[in-house]
């Protein structure tokens, strides 16, 4: 394993757990433990929880820190309330994505913004060059300082209240509580990246294998990247760096919802405001394969009628469906549920149908 590649916190605890280590984005990360199938259907169907350290950690504080980020980001900031958290995307002049993010409001004048692993100095860099000099902002990356666990399930908010001790099966989707763990303060917040509930617990370092611990005895399923991966895409979200990227927009990608036009003012609006108007060209459509076969995967063609007109940006198989899933761009004429098209997978053509996102949807409880 490369010696550039960083460690979590929680690096040893997954190797004596046997966890297969992968890089990834530059961190030597758990991709499973029992196998991904084993891991998605724990999350599923009970609970588990994930070492997400390596995502990036931003905190921004000061009397400009509302407006920095309401200039850079698709969502809106200055109303956002203190313990609320919105999802939301950094966007270049010309509209493409550079990083999709969750902002939290911690108080007043602190925000925390949670960044992917891959793009963490890209964005830091992009916050401090849109920093004036008389804006009033601080900028600190807490990445190394601190630990970041997923927690994600139907039964996780009930066994993580009892793990931490604390009441946080009343937080909204969406909101957070700062909270203490055995003497060290921890933020919870409710937001997930798996389609179920799903709570973060941001700690310091120091305290995540501990919680890791607790969190185990208390019989969470211990989950790497790969059942990570799967589940995410049967809820049909998006992944830096596959599905969306410095050349796509949200637009295009269908993440529409989050990005407000009327009234605001922040990098890429211009571009986005002109694509809207000029009609999208492709649109990001999901998949599902019409028979057994092989897995489409990232980069393999989408064909109509003999054209590749397209490129699959996430495929995988879907252990809730029983079938091969995915995503990837096609033309905007032909991106509607229902359309037949076609995968060229090595020497195979796997028939897909094209189908409303998500794949799946969990049930109420």
């Amino acid at each position: 394993m490369p010696e550039s590649l960083s460690r979590t916190a929680l690096y040893e605890t997954h190797v004596r757990a046997g966890a297969r280590m992968v890089p990834f984005a530059g961190w030597e990360m758990p991709v499973q433990y029992a196998g991904i199938v084993a891991e998605h259907g724990a999350v599923r169907s009970s609970w588990g929880v994930f070492d997400v350290s390596h995502m990036g950690r931003i905190d921004l504080s000061g009397p400009g820190a509302a407006a920095l980020l309401d200039s850079l980001l698709t969502i809106d900031i200055a109303g956002l309330r203190v313990g609320r958290a919105r999802y939301g995307m950094l966007c270049l002049d010309d509209g493409g994505i550079l990083d999709d993010v969750i902002v939290v409001r911690r108080d007043d004048r602190r925000y925390l913004l949670v960044c992917n692993a891959a793009n963490r100095g890209a964005v830091g860099e992009w916050l401090a060059r849109h920093v004036g000099g008389d804006e009033g902002v601080a900028i600190e990356d807490r990445t190394r300082q601190t630990a970041m666990l997923a927690v994600q399930g139907p039964l996780a908010g009930t066994n993580l209240e009892r793990s931490l001790g604390h009441p946080i099966t009343d937080l909204k989707r969406f909101t957070g509580a700062e909270i203490g763990w055995q003497g060290e303060p921890a933020l919870v917040t409710r937001t997930g990246y798996t389609g179920e509930d799903g709570y973060e617990v941001i700690i310091a370092s120091d305290s995540a294998p501990a919680l890791w611990d607790a969190l185990i005895d208390q019989g969470a399923a211990p989950c790497g990247l790969g059942a990570r991966d799967t589940l995410r895409l049967e809820a049909g979200l998006p992944l830096h760096g596959n599905d969306i990227d410095r050349s796509t927009n949200p637009l295009e990608a269908g993440l529409e919802r989050f990005v407000r036009l009327e009234g605001a003012s922040f990098v890429g609006r211009d571009a986005l405001v002109r694509a809207q108007a000029q009609g999208l060209k492709r649109r990001l459509a999901g998949f599902r394969a019409l028979e057994r076969g092989p897995v489409p995967r990232s980069g393999h063609p989408i064909v109509h009628q003999s054209k590749t007109v397209g490129r699959v940006t996430s495929g995988s198989y879907s252990p809730c469906l029983k079938t091969n899933i995915g995503m990837g761009y096609v033309p905007a004429d032909l991106a509607r549920s229902g359309g037949s098209l076609t995968v060229s997978v090595r020497d195979a053509a796997v028939a897909v149908e094209l189908v409303d996102l998500p794949f799946y949807r969990r049930t109420p409880s």
